[in-house]
């Protein structure tokens, strides 16, 4: 089976396991009142005021095939529902808050996967030397700090004694700027849009703002691919191919790099996916000290607040968010290791 083919059966097997993320939420929806699945249906804030014409416009007391068919319609059109914390549309709330989450990951992955890789085939090449005890230690550390303490400590240091890398996404005069006419909000990513409109200098303030938020979760996480890039190296290390290409006179370099590192990836591959997943459906904590508005800390104010359609429209994106990730990271198998299209 060609790569192309797998994948197209890949794509295919999402959808069932996209109709079974949608009847897990919908069967949620059925633990709640009438009124606050109305909530799931209202568009805007007048609606509020006519939520029993909503009920019964909806059907929402109809068997609950007819219930799950009017909700698919509503997703389909965009209409996830009136978020009561935010008093906007699910959709909306979402959208204007995803940026900030997204940005954050895609500065904080790159530098966890890479260096985590990198460090854990250097431990395990020069098992029980001095910079496997220094990486192991390192993983110890970062794996066995709490989230909120690293965050304080490096904003307290950095900006309260130094005044260097501020919280929230962009100071106040960046802010002010990009709400004029003359900024334009292409993706909602500043780094990048701060370059799309000519001003670099919104493009500089937006990374100073990521620097801390990225160290913490860098530190935090990569220590989990240093211990399983490092397990997963010294058991490739011990396979036969790796005792014949040394055999074969091959120089040790490329016996590590192109015959060991390759197939110790395996598991990086779905760990880095679920990683990356996982961030991406919000990282509260981190969020919630450097005072960056993402979809973590929206969800974890929509569940405080008894939101429910806001907490269903953020379960809804996360369900796909893993579904695209794990779809990502079959891809990624079959392209590292050519026997899995095969199967």
């Amino acid at each position: 089976m060609g790569l192309m083919s797998y994948v197209a059966r890949r794509i295919l097997l999402m959808i069932p396991t996209l109709i079974g993320v949608t009847l897990l939420i919908f069967a949620v929806t059925q633990m709640i009142d009438p009124v606050s699945r109305a909530m799931l249906y209202i568009k805007s804030e007048k609606e509020l005021q006519h939520i029993d014409d909503i009920i019964s416009r909806y059907g929402l007391n109809d068997p609950v095939y007819l219930q799950y068919g009017r909700w698919i319609q509503q997703i389909l059109t965009g209409n996830l529902g009136w978020s009561v914390s935010t008093r906007l549309p699910v959709l909306k709330a979402l959208s204007t808050r995803f940026p900030a989450t997204f940005e954050l990951v895609i500065f904080s992955i790159p530098p966890t996967i890479l260096l985590g890789i990198y460090l854990g085939v250097k431990s395990a090449v020069h098992k029980d030397k001095a910079i496997d005890h220094v990486t192991r230690t390192v993983s110890i550390i970062g794996w066995s700090l709490p989230t909120f303490w690293l965050a304080i400590v490096l904003l307290s240091f950095c900006y309260g004694r130094y005044h260097l890398f501020p919280p929230s996404r962009l100071t106040e005069a960046a802010i002010q700027f990009i709400h004029t006419e003359q900024f334009i909000s292409y993706t909602g990513l500043y780094t990048i849009d701060g370059l799309l409109n000519g001003q670099p200098w919104i493009t500089l303030d937006a990374i100073q703002h990521l620097v801390l938020p990225v160290v913490t979760l860098t530190v935090v996480q990569i220590a989990l691919i240093i211990r399983v890039m490092r397990s997963s190296m010294l058991e490739t290390l011990h396979k036969g191919y790796i005792f014949t290409a040394r055999a074969k006179g091959l120089a040790n370099k490329q016996v590590i790099n192109k015959h060991a590192r390759r197939n110790a990836l395996i598991p990086i591959i779905t760990l880095s996916g679920m990683l990356a997943a996982g961030m991406l459906t919000g990282v509260i904590i981190t969020e919630t000290v450097f005072d960056f508005n993402g979809i973590g800390r929206f969800a974890a104010t929509a569940a405080t607040r008894l939101d429910t359609s806001a907490v269903l429209g953020f379960s809804l994106l996360a369900g796909v968010i893993f579904v695209v990730a794990n779809l990502i990271v079959d891809i990624a198998y079959a392209y590292v290791d050519p026997r899995i299209r095969l199967g």
